[in-house]
């Protein structure tokens, strides 16, 4: 590889100078050609025997000599060598001229059918090529297109739809819940059944509880599904609590129950995930004093979360309908100057724990 970049960077230092004798007078090049020739001369009287000849030398030598006549100017090898270094060159360039085979498609395009490929594992090269011709107006061979796809990883057949990908196509449709516990200022241990949709990560059902049980689970699912059920699954862990008659009278609502492996929070990542953030940004930083004081905590703070709290993997937005106050807040355009002839206001939530700030006409 060095040598290769040796040859090539010595071939471009020829090139510049054979640039920069074309802005020399043709009087000067002849006499400079002269003056060489006549050192050379005194070379070939005195026997001096010439290294060997390397690539970069031959290459010159064989590009120079189609620009005059080079017979009486040769002096360093025979005729018949120099012209065996002519004749591979050519052959080199019409080898390099007549390679077999198609040229390869643009750049763009090949980008292009990855990233179709990454993103739509179910589809072929047939499929690719016929979204290609009929949306776009590319035309592709089916077999370009399938020498261009990643190839699957070893193991996973091509098609296999991941977790994450079931769990983005029914979102709308799933509900996750599950219990955690606080304590109050008397050391009372209080549970609070949680429930959340995937699909817009909006909080239906949080409710407290000192004697959790089936029946009180039954009831509140009740109360979530209601008459006009939108939602087929329901994703919980295998808590005791949650026992084989209550998974059977939640299917008799309309529900399919979907277990987590043992052990695996992370199946229930979602719902987990919504229970630290209660812990972090409402219940580490107050203290209930009893049952009803932390049902309206979590009242609060739930109407808070679904309608005031923006949420990044929600674009962002708001799991719910936002508050009437944010419906105008509708910027324009990104930048770092309000609207003309607005005003910020804020809401307190939680006595100050948190503020919800908004737009509203200043004041004439």
């Amino acid at each position: 590889m060095a040598a290769l970049i040796n040859i090539i960077g010595q071939l471009l230092a020829d090139v510049v100078r054979l640039v920069i004798l074309q802005f020399r007078s043709t009087q000067s090049v002849q006499a400079e050609n002269l003056f060489l020739r006549r050192q050379l001369a005194l070379f070939k009287e005195r026997g001096f025997k010439p290294r060997r000849v390397d690539a970069v030398t031959r290459i010159s030598l064989a590009f120079l000599g189609g620009l005059f006549d080079w017979r009486d100017a040769l002096s360093v090898v025979q005729v018949k060598t120099y012209i065996r270094w002519q004749r591979a060159g050519w052959r080199l360039f019409w080898r390099w001229k007549c390679r077999p085979g198609r040229p390869r498609i643009p750049v763009e395009l090949r980008a292009l059918i990855r990233r179709m490929a990454q993103e739509n594992p179910g589809w072929g090269e047939e499929r690719i090529a016929s979204e290609l011709l009929v949306k776009l107006g590319i035309g592709v061979s089916p077999r370009t297109v399938r020498k261009y796809m990643p190839r699957p990883p070893a193991g996973q057949p091509r098609g296999d739809q991941r977790w994450s990908t079931f769990l983005k196509n029914h979102a709308q449709a799933i509900l996750a819940c599950d219990f955690f516990v606080t304590v109050t200022a008397t050391f009372r241990l209080l549970y609070v059944f949680v429930v959340i949709e995937h699909g817009s990560r909006r909080l239906v059902r949080v409710d407290v509880t000192a004697h959790p049980s089936a029946d009180w689970v039954l009831q509140q699912m009740r109360e979530v599904v209601g008459i006009d059920n939108a939602h087929r699954y329901l994703l919980h862990d295998r808590d005791s609590i949650f026992a084989q008659h209550l998974d059977e009278s939640i299917k008799a609502l309309g529900l399919r129950v979907l277990k987590s492996p043992p052990r695996s929070p992370r199946a229930n990542s979602i719902c987990e995930r919504v229970i630290g953030t209660i812990r972090r940004e409402c219940l580490d930083w107050m203290i209930p004093l009893s049952e009803a004081h932390l049902r309206a905590i979590l009242k609060t703070w739930v109407a808070h979360y679904n309608g005031g709290r923006p949420h990044s993997s929600l674009g962002p937005s708001v799991p719910g309908p936002p508050y009437p106050e944010f419906l105008n807040t509708k910027p324009s355009c990104f930048g770092h100057w309000l609207e003309e002839g607005a005003s910020v206001r804020s809401k307190s939530v939680l006595g100050g724990l948190h503020h919800e700030y908004y737009l509203v006409p200043a004041a004439a």
